[in-house]
C-alpha cells in the first residue's frame, strides 16, 4: 500500500515549514510512514512501538529519530500529509471540472470521486484519521483540526461558489454541508472497503452522486452513468 507523504514542514521534519515537499520525500521517509500506518492500522497507536516500525520500514531506529522526534511526531506528520493531498486532490477535480466549464455541482461531484479514488489507494490512512477525530487526548489533536479544515474549507469553497452563481440556494448552511459531505465520503469509502468490497469505484459513486443530486443539487433524476 503506498501512503501520501509529507507535504507540509513541522517538528522533527528536518525541514523549515514550507519548504518545498519534494525535498520531505525521500525514500527513507516513505518506507517509515508506510510502515507506521500499516501497523497502526493492524495493532493500534498505543500497541505499536518504534522499534516495529524501524523494523517493517528495514531500517535502524535512529533512522527513526533521525527523521522524526519521536512516534507522535511521526503520526503528526504523517496525519497532515495525508490529508493535504486529500485536499490537494479535491481541489484539483473540483478545478478540471470547472475548467472544462462544468457547473459547481458537477465540481462538486468530481470531488465525491476524487475522495473515492484516494481512499481506495490509502484505506488505512483514512481509517485512522476517522478514529482519530473522535479522540480528544492526543498530543496532536490541534494538528487535526488544522488539516480537518484544510480539506473542509476546499469543499465550502466550491459550495459558496455554487451559491453565488444561484446553483444552490443561498440559505444553505455552507460549513455543515461541507462537513456533510466530507463525512459521506469518508464514512461510504470505508463502509465500501471493510463490507462490500465486491463493488466497484463506479459503484459507490453513483451512490453518492445521486444522493449529491437529490439532496444538495435538488436534482429528481440520477446522473448519467
Amino acid at each position: 500500500m503506498s501512503v501520501p507523504q509529507v507535504s507540509q514542514g513541522g517538528a522533527g521534519d528536518g525541514t523549515a515549514p514550507g519548504a518545498s515537499p519534494g525535498a520531505r520525500r525521500t525514500p527513507t521517509r516513505r518506507r517509515l510512514f508506510d510502515a507506521a500506518v500499516t501497523l497502526i492500522a493492524e495493532q493500534g497507536f498505543s500497541a505499536t512501538t518504534v522499534d516495529e516500525i524501524a523494523d517493517r520500514a528495514g531500517v535502524a531506529k535512529g533512522t527513526v529519530y533521525y527523521n522524526f522526534a519521536s512516534k507522535n511526531v511521526l503520526y503528526e506528520e504523517l496525519l497532515r500529509d495525508g490529508i493535504d493531498l486529500l485536499a490537494d486532490s479535491l481541489r484539483q477535480a473540483a478545478d478540471s471540472t470547472t475548467a472544462r466549464g462544468g457547473t459547481r455541482i458537477d465540481a462538486l461531484d468530481a470531488m465525491i470521486r476524487a475522495g473515492l479514488d484516494f481512499i481506495a489507494c490509502s484505506p488505512a490512512l483514512i481509517q485512522l484519521y476517522v478514529a482519530e477525530l473522535w479522540r480528544t487526548n492526543r498530543t496532536w489533536r490541534a494538528t487535526l483540526t488544522s488539516v480537518r479544515g484544510r480539506a473542509q474549507s476546499v469543499v465550502e469553497a466550491v459550495l459558496r461558489e455554487a451559491v453565488e452563481a444561484g446553483e444552490l440556494s443561498g440559505e444553505l448552511d455552507i460549513p455543515l454541508t461541507a462537513s456533510a459531505l466530507l463525512g459521506m465520503v469518508l464514512v461510504a469509502a470505508l463502509d465500501w472497503q471493510s463490507f462490500q468490497p465486491d463493488r466497484s469505484v463506479e459503484e459507490v459513486h453513483a451512490a453518492l452522486s445521486r444522493l449529491l443530486q437529490g439532496r444538495v443539487g435538488g436534482g429528481g433524476q440520477a446522473p448519467p452513468a
